[in-house]
């Protein structure tokens, strides 16, 4: 599982940086979350392919979230999508999203499927490569965080030994699900010389614009990344709190109570051009931290 940044930055654009989105890759697909002004830009820049988009989850409705999403959607229409397009967000999204479509008379060339946000935790996908999870942060108007997960699919074969072995192809689904492969001789070879561990599921918990809290910890307890926004550095702790944002300080006293591995950083303030001083305040209190940067992708 990886994360491509396609914006880093708050409400207003600024210094090269843009407002949220990001493309969480998993077994192929593409997860799309937020999707700001510029996103359809940036996944062009990025090499996103929006062809293996089959899912968008929007935080909440303040626009540097969402403003991107309309030309998003009409862009993949123009260019003959036809594959259902699943998008998850607050109930009101999708009467803004119709009408804009309404005024400008346009029909989409496949099926928007709107999954509207609750109001707490809810699984919102449960596919057979990964599950999306949503659960309510601390911010000034309703809004969602995202926890991430992807599937095991089971041991990973070792074709060279197969190969060796004469192992059937049209046996190896079961090889990875564990079994033994027994010879038309009736000797059994064992599942672990032809396979090996595959690689562990991850989980990626994304922390979209919230006061510092502790109200969602339980739910990305031990996740592999965290994505927490820190818009303030801690000298701006009163604004953060007044604004219901958080400071790259606290962001990092979160990832340590989380007991995250990996802490990425963003939703950074216009005022802020030099972003060093984020790294230096969330490194004295939780060392793996990156400071996200656009077109950066990132390891889950």
């Amino acid at each position: 599982m990886k994360v491509t940044i396609l914006g880093n930055n708050s409400a207003l654009p600024a210094f090269g940086r843009h407002p949220t989105s990001q493309a969480v890759s998993v077994h192929g697909q593409i997860l799309l979350i937020d999707c700001g002004e510029a996103t359809q830009i940036q996944m062009q820049r990025y090499s996103i392919k929006w062809r293996k988009l089959n899912h968008i989850f929007i935080s909440h409705l303040h626009g540097d979230h969402y403003f991107g999403l309309p030309g998003l959607v009409n862009s993949m229409s123009l260019m003959g999508r036809s594959e259902a397009l699943h998008l998850y967000g607050p109930k009101e999204l999708i009467l803004i999203l119709d009408q804009i479509l309404k005024v400008a008379d346009t029909e989409l060339s496949y099926p928007l499927i709107f999954h509207p946000l609750p109001e707490g935790s809810e699984v919102l996908v449960d596919a057979p490569s990964f599950r999306v999870t949503c659960f309510p942060v601390i911010h000034r108007i309703q809004c969602h965080g995202f926890l991430i997960e992807s599937k095991t699919r089971g041991r990973k074969i070792l074709p060279e030994k197969c190969i060796a072995m004469a192992i059937p192809v049209a046996f190896y689904e079961n090889l990875k699900m564990g079994e033994d492969y027994v010879m038309p001789d009736g000797t059994v070879i064992e599942n672990t010389t032809l396979t090996e561990e595959g690689p562990a599921p991850r989980r990626y918990a994304y922390c979209a614009d919230t006061i510092f809290t502790e109200s969602f910890l339980h739910i990305v307890k031990d996740v592999d990344t965290i994505y927490h926004e820190s818009t303030y550095l801690h000298n701006d702790s009163t604004k953060a709190e007044a604004r219901f944002h958080t400071t790259a300080l606290q962001a990092a006293q979160f990832a340590n109570m989380a007991n995250a591995t990996q802490l990425l950083l963003g939703h950074f303030s216009s005022k802020y051009k030099d972003l060093e001083p984020f790294h230096q305040e969330a490194s004295s209190v939780f060392s793996n931290v990156h400071i996200t940067v656009e077109g950066n992708v990132y390891e889950i």
